[in-house]
């Protein structure tokens, strides 16, 4: 798990490996090595024998926006990995603290300054935020932090004024008034948040996902592949899954290995061109 504990990432990939237990018919172990938006402990399991025992899983974001934002020569490359299985897909949404003088997604974009936390340079949640801001002409700065848990701990504490973050990150304190959404950056509104408008409804063309899939080093023997791709196909129809995916407000995304690909090539191809458009830097240097 190539994120911190207690994040939407490291929720979903507690489930499913809780859920392809039995039909692995063994422990699936968790272990939490974060950094880079995914990347640090990405290539640590690219980098293990290819024998089934270590998979990871990645998100959508490593491949269509991190590039955005860092010139790594050792990047992991979508075509150089084993998809073994696709799980999730969530809409990004914009909160602010219940505290806050901003009641309107208006009323934010107006103000003289605003600090938005981020899960980290080259992560959905920069990315949305900085599209928002720099095309509505706001004076907005970002302040990232490493995943979505201190991320939401900083608006909650109002050490800043706004993140863009996963359902499942936001959604307890949403419930109990801690936390007020403004937003989401989804191309219709969330059945979660009904009355919640998009950012597209509002004017400003910026929808932004992620989607989260199980990775193994290249070159799995077929066999092997195969047995995890069965054993995670059986896991996804786990009734403790799927609990928990509504719990989170997580949406299934069950596609080809080929088809994920090719979503996330196009992903970020959409999203360079939205960074060229606006002139905006995500951190490159």
């Amino acid at each position: 798990m190539p994120f911190p504990p207690g994040g939407s990432t490291d929720l979903v990939g507690r489930a499913i490996a809780k859920a392809v237990e039995q039909p692995l018919k063994q422990s699936v172990p968790v272990a939490n090595k974060p950094g880079a938006n995914g990347a640090v402990g990405g290539k640590e399991v690219l980098a293990s024998a290819p024998d089934g025992y270590n998979i990871g899983l990645l998100v959508q974001s490593l491949f269509a926006i991190t590039p955005l934002a860092v010139k790594d020569e050792t990047a992991i490359q979508l075509d150089r990995l084993t998809i073994v299985a696709t799980l999730t897909t969530e809409d990004y949404v914009l909160v602010v603290n219940a505290n806050s003088p901003h009641k309107t997604l208006e009323d934010l974009l107006k103000a003289p300054k605003v600090s938005y936390g981020t899960t980290g340079v080259g992560t959905g949640a920069q990315l949305s935020q900085a599209l928002l801001f720099k095309s509505a002409g706001a004076n907005a700065v970002d302040v990232p932090f490493d995943g979505g848990a201190p991320a939401v701990t900083a608006v909650l504490g109002e050490q800043v004024d706004a993140i863009s973050a996963a359902p499942s990150e936001i959604m307890q304190h949403v419930k109990a008034g801690k936390l007020r959404p403004l937003a989401t950056f989804s191309t219709k509104r969330s059945a979660y948040l009904p009355d919640v408008p998009t950012a597209q409804e509002k004017g400003h063309d910026v929808v932004v996902d992620q989607r989260r899939f199980v990775v193994a080093p290249q070159g799995l023997p077929d066999n092997v592949r195969k047995k995890l791709a069965d054993a995670f196909a059986e896991a996804r129809k786990d009734a403790g899954y799927d609990k928990f995916l509504k719990d989170a407000y997580a949406e299934r995304w069950e596609v080809s290995g080929d088809e994920a690909r090719q979503h996330m090539k196009d992903a970020g191809a959409r999203y360079a061109a939205k960074v060229q458009e606006l002139g905006i830097s995500l951190g490159k240097k």
